[in-house]
């Protein structure tokens, strides 16, 4: 590791020290960005971070492979449609998928607060094996650690993931070209809302439950059927937005989309106009983004259809010529506004 002083000298804005870390720092916003800006990406500056992806893709001479991390602390552990052990797995199985790679095998580290039930432990512990089996994965290590009463919220859990690439694609938002279909795998903001339903005590008259689902199965399909996948990007937190915001800004270029084309359930936004939530800002654990040329869209689109998680997808816009790095939505009046991080996170604890 460098210095302090070095390290501050890399960083491209100064470091206040009274800055302290807030739940916005959290998720996938502006603050969040900032924190990575600053402090991440200078201090561990390699190409594989500068990729701007959802995981590292690594040549290794014979192979080439994708890895992944992530750590999950949502609140409640239990929701309607999933838990925080099937959202370890498939939250990171989908992470390798967006490099274009089969997920095959995962880390599973516990962080167990003194005092948690062993019967939440072997649900959670049940939960894993089973979306392990379903996403094709196997548990190969992992680790347990316990923390005092009351420095914990019952159960943390850290995966990491690595899988195959069997292609020789980048999948990359440095890939994504002008005139770029953006498409979209399904429905949004069901899992922020399932979430936030069982967080607020309210009942809705069809039980609203999380996208939480495996994605890699369409993902492989559209590869298998030679479809020249440009970029993909899950869109958990922060939403469709935040990844699109992602993936323009590292590519330098525009994106336009049309909000008619956003597939959101009646119940879904429902329960956003109660809380005052914009659905293209709400997490989901079952969607992504996939950028491929557009005379390739309908087929990419009938390929992710044939799976249930996919049965809504949809065309949401192209990409556009310009390098701005901005993403713009046109509404059914036809009139424009641009999209943009959100300050702070809608939802914290959400995954």
């Amino acid at each position: 590791m460098t210095s302090s002083d070095d390290f501050n000298l890399k960083c491209p804005v100064p470091i206040d020290d009274q800055e302290r870390i807030g739940l916005a720092h959290g998720g996938g916003g502006r603050a969040m960005n900032r924190l990575l800006e600053r402090l991440i990406v200078p201090a561990f500056d390699n190409p594989h971070l500068a990729a701007r992806h959802d995981g590292a893709v690594l040549d290794l001479g014979t192979a080439r492979i994708a890895m992944s991390t992530d750590s999950y602390v949502v609140r409640p552990m239990f929701f309607p449609g999933g838990d925080i052990g099937k959202l370890a797995v498939y939250g990171t199985a989908n992470d390798v998928a967006m490099c274009g790679a089969r997920p095959r095998y995962l880390s599973v580290g516990l962080v167990l607060e003194e005092g948690t039930p062993i019967a939440t432990l072997e649900r959670v512990v049940e939960s894993i094996r089973t979306a392990a089996a379903r996403a094709g994965v196997q548990i190969v290590t992992g680790d347990t650690k316990v923390v005092d009463r009351g420095k914990g919220d019952q159960i943390f859990i850290n995966t990491t993931g690595v899988g195959s690439i069997e292609h020789e694609r980048s999948i990359l938002p440095s890939s994504v070209r002008p005139g770029d279909a953006v498409l979209l795998s399904g429905d949004i903001g069901r899992h922020g809302m399932a979430i936030m339903a069982v967080r607020e005590g309210l009942a809705f008259e069809s039980e609203i439950e999380s996208d939480c689902a495996p994605l890699a199965g369409m993902v492989l399909g559209m590869l298998e059927d030679g479809i020249d996948v440009h970029c993909l990007r899950d869109c958990t937190r922060g939403g469709v937005v935040s990844a699109l915001v992602e993936i323009a800004q590292a590519a330098h270029c525009d994106i336009q989309i049309e909000e008619c084309a956003v597939p959101v359930r009646a119940d879904v936004a429902a329960a956003c106009e109660i809380f005052g939530l914009d659905p293209l800002y709400v997490a989901n654990e079952g969607r992504f983004v996939a950028f491929v040329p557009a005379d390739q869209a309908d087929r990419a689109l009938a390929i992710l259809r044939r799976d249930p998680a996919g049965a809504d997808a949809a065309l949401l816009g192209l990409v556009g010529k310009s390098g701005h790095g901005r993403v713009t939505l046109r509404s059914a009046l036809s009139t424009t506004r641009i999209l943009d991080m959100l300050n702070g996170e809608q939802l914290p604890r959400i995954c």
